[in-house]
């Protein structure tokens, strides 16, 4: 079987990541096969039509002709995988019968009571304490989000300041019904990837090979773990406390912060003295402030658990990599023993799905600068770099400190040097973007 066509179909989640590859061949049975990488949205977007993610869902069906190959979750950040856990677009996904789910080896199972690596090996303490800190980053970040709501009705809070603490509690919580769709809605046993496996499509995708360059093991990348570690002691205390809640079983772990016990209930309730009333919202605001670094450290430690991959079709390389930053990245391209290889290969990459929606440091400078296809259309040939961003602007980061999402000099070179897609200028009834994917 020889692969005739390829195409890209990246929809406008707004904040969020769903894109559909499917290849077609020559002769087969079925000679038209799919790949779903990622179904989520955290903030859909402003143009959106009625019932829009069931609109994505029921197009994702259409186009694969009722039939999954694999599915890749490339992390548990509610932007890539709320939709397989929602009611109504979960069971449409699930309808498919994917062959084969993907995620990355942070997501078996097994971790959240022995912490074990993949499956098979030994369950350092690392391994141990980074999924529990995994599970309770997502008890503090139901809080946040509830928090975010609570200072917005306050009078005279910055109403931008709530609403960044809610999005990005929003993003980082759990979702239950995702995770466990994902765990058991595959034909085929799931396969959990970490650096170096090649991850085995040889008869669901004829010609193609897919290679795991991210996340790390511990093992790997101790960095992730210290960063993990480090980053715990900064909101630890908190996070314990919405911990103890959600093992408590409260009926909704969103509602975590409304219903822990006061710290002081015993004490009497009096007006604020008119005299001190100027220092009310200046400790709102430092105390929101302060749950917002909390919050940003959080998104970065799951960012890193993001699946790399490494697809070649033919002599046509396609690099997805999630939501990936440094720390996740640093090990493909500067520690691993065969990270020479591995650049030289990335060099080559003709497709590249950019990450973490365009922000600042999820592109590293030696990736870019390595790409080998980057040509400005004056100079442009059938071999140009094509790039595809899904991303909502005004939803992530700050303009003013530099890291807003998606940040403008990386668009600006990727709209000078490649051949630019982005989700956010397809609006409307037909909300997706469709690429061509060069078979070389």
């Amino acid at each position: 079987m020889k692969i005739t066509d390829a195409r890209l179909r990246a929809y406008n989640v707004g904040f969020g990541d769903c894109l559909l590859l499917t290849l077609t061949y020559d002769e087969g049975e079925r000679p038209v096969r799919s790949v779903l990488f990622d179904f989520g949205s955290t903030r859909l977007p402003d143009s959106r039509v009625k019932n829009h993610m069931e609109v994505i869902a029921n197009n994702i069906a259409g186009e694969t002709g009722g039939k999954l190959d694999v599915v890749v979750a490339t992390h548990r950040h509610a932007d890539h995988i709320s939709g397989f856990g929602d009611s109504v677009t979960g069971p449409i996904i699930e309808g498919l019968r994917p062959e084969l789910v993907v995620q990355p080896w942070t997501e078996d199972p097994d971790l959240e009571t022995d912490a074990a690596q993949p499956r098979g090996r030994a369950a350092p303490t690392d391994h141990k304490a980074l999924a529990r800190t995994l599970t309770n980053m997502h008890a503090f970040a139901a809080g946040a989000s509830v928090e975010g709501l609570r200072l917005a009705s306050l009078a005279g809070f910055p109403p931008t300041v709530a609403e960044r603490l809610n999005f990005l509690g929003e993003t980082n919580i759990k979702n239950e019904a995702a995770v466990k769709r994902l765990m058991t809605m595959g034909v085929r046993k799931p396969k959990y990837a970490k650096f170096g496996d090649r991850i085995d499509v040889r008869g669901l995708l004829p010609g193609v090979t897919i290679d795991v360059l991210g996340p790390p093991t511990l093992k790997q990348a101790p960095a992730i773990a210290h960063q993990a570690r480090t980053n715990a002691d900064e909101f630890w205390h908190l996070a314990a406390s919405w911990g103890r809640l959600a093992a408590a079983g409260a009926p909704d772990a969103t509602a975590g912060s409304s219903n822990l016990a006061p710290l002081f209930p015993n004490a009497i309730r009096a007006d604020v003295p008119q005299a001190a009333k100027w220092l009310v919202p200046q400790i709102t605001r430092g105390y929101a402030d302060d749950m917002l670094g909390i919050l940003r450290i959080m998104d970065e430690v799951l960012n890193n658990t993001s699946l790399i991959l490494l697809m070649q079709i033919g002599g046509t390389t396609l690099l997805f990599p999630g939501d990936a930053q440094i720390e996740n990245w640093s090990y493909a391209l500067f520690d691993a023993p065969n990270h020479k290889a591995i650049r030289e290969r990335l060099a080559g990459t003709n497709v590249y799905k950019v990450g973490h929606h365009g922000s600042l440091n999820a592109t590293p400078k030696t990736l870019w600068n390595g790409f080998s296809h980057k040509q400005d259309a004056a100079h442009a040939t059938a071999n140009r770099l094509v790039s595809v961003m899904s991303t909502k602007s005004g939803k992530h980061g700050d303009a003013r400190r530099g890291t807003e999402v998606p940040r403008g000099p990386l668009r600006e070179v990727l709209e000078q040097f490649s051949e630019h897609f982005s989700t956010q200028r397809r609006t409307g009834k037909r909300p997706w973007v469709d690429v061509a994917v060069p078979i070389h």
